[in-house]
């Protein structure tokens, strides 16, 4: 199969899976237009629409629907039958795609991608984050990485990074200004910086001691959806915010931010980066694999 003809299906199953041309065209870094174009030749080829397509949607044609659901397993194949090639070359190299949360690629992003790149700069990562949890072989990754009571139990899970914990957090001047919390709803007297979920619901924040669970509704004069806008938030003296404790832990060892209710935040499943079982598995996967294994 001829390599344009093997680029004319991956984008069939991009805009598929996105349901977007646009979206589709920067997962495969194209342009919009040069991705119709694909689109309309394959098109022309076969004989019949594949996309409806208005202005504001996209949606595959009946022909379309059953034209993706028989090439997947095939084009799925002829990746597999590649990257078995390329297992043969000694030199790590080609791209890698890894889906994962964003919380948990920034906690990998440093002790891991970023020093397996710099080690082999041959190779390239392809990092998606997002908040739904995705079939990752039906999406295309190599990789995904969640909290490892959240894998799959059919894929293959390598424990990654430092122990984890939520941390809750405020500015000394906050503090000096309204106290501390000592227990959880306590936060109910105070500014807390709201968090908004990728399904759009308010998160409630956990708590656990002694095995006793708790959830606050905490309320504030902000909700967010990026740790790292209510991050400069809380050092702005706005209120508490509760985060990750990767995220805070440099403001914490300088002192921007001060640590509340840490008897209330105990540690957190590990995350894992997880894959299917791959009978071939190129050297930039296998060298990716043993560097994780090495960061446990």
């Amino acid at each position: 199969m001829a390599v344009d003809g093997l680029s004319e299906f991956d984008a069939v199953l991009a805009i598929a899976r996105r349901g977007s041309f646009r979206a589709a065209a920067l997962e495969l870094g194209l342009s919009t237009t040069a991705l119709s174009n694909l689109i309309a030749k394959l098109e022309r080829r076969v004989g019949v629409r594949l996309f409806n397509r208005t202005t504001r949607s996209v949606s595959l044609t009946d022909a379309g629907l059953t034209f993706v659901e028989q090439i997947r397993p095939a084009v799925r194949a002829l990746h597999d039958a590649m990257s078995t090639a390329r297992s043969q070359v000694e030199t790590p190299s080609g791209t890698l795609r890894i889906n994962a949360f964003a919380a948990g690629a920034r906690e990998v992003l440093r002790p891991l991608l970023i020093r397996f790149l710099k080690r082999y700069p041959q190779v390239h990562v392809d990092l998606v984050t997002e908040g739904r949890i995705v079939d990752i072989v039906a999406a295309g990754f190599d990789l995904g990485l969640r909290r490892a009571d959240l894998v799959p139990s059919d894929m293959i899970a390598i424990p990654v990074g430092p122990p984890r914990s939520f941390a809750v957090v405020a500015s000394p001047t906050y503090l000096e200004a309204h106290g501390e919390p000592r227990v959880p709803p306590d936060l109910l007297r105070h500014a807390c910086l709201r968090i908004r979920l990728p399904n759009g619901a308010l998160h409630r924040w956990q708590f656990q001691k002694d095995g006793e669970p708790v959830q606050i509704d905490v309320e504030g004069p902000m909700t967010l959806d990026e740790a790292s806008l209510a991050r400069i938030a809380v050092l702005e003296d706005m209120g508490i915010g509760y985060f990750m404790e990767s995220d805070v832990h440099d403001d914490l060892d300088a002192g921007r931010l001060v640590r509340v209710l840490q008897e209330w935040t105990p540690p957190l499943a590990p995350l894992s980066l997880y894959y299917p079982s791959r009978r071939n598995p190129s050297a930039a996967f296998k060298a990716l694999i043993e560097m994780a294994r090495e960061v446990v």
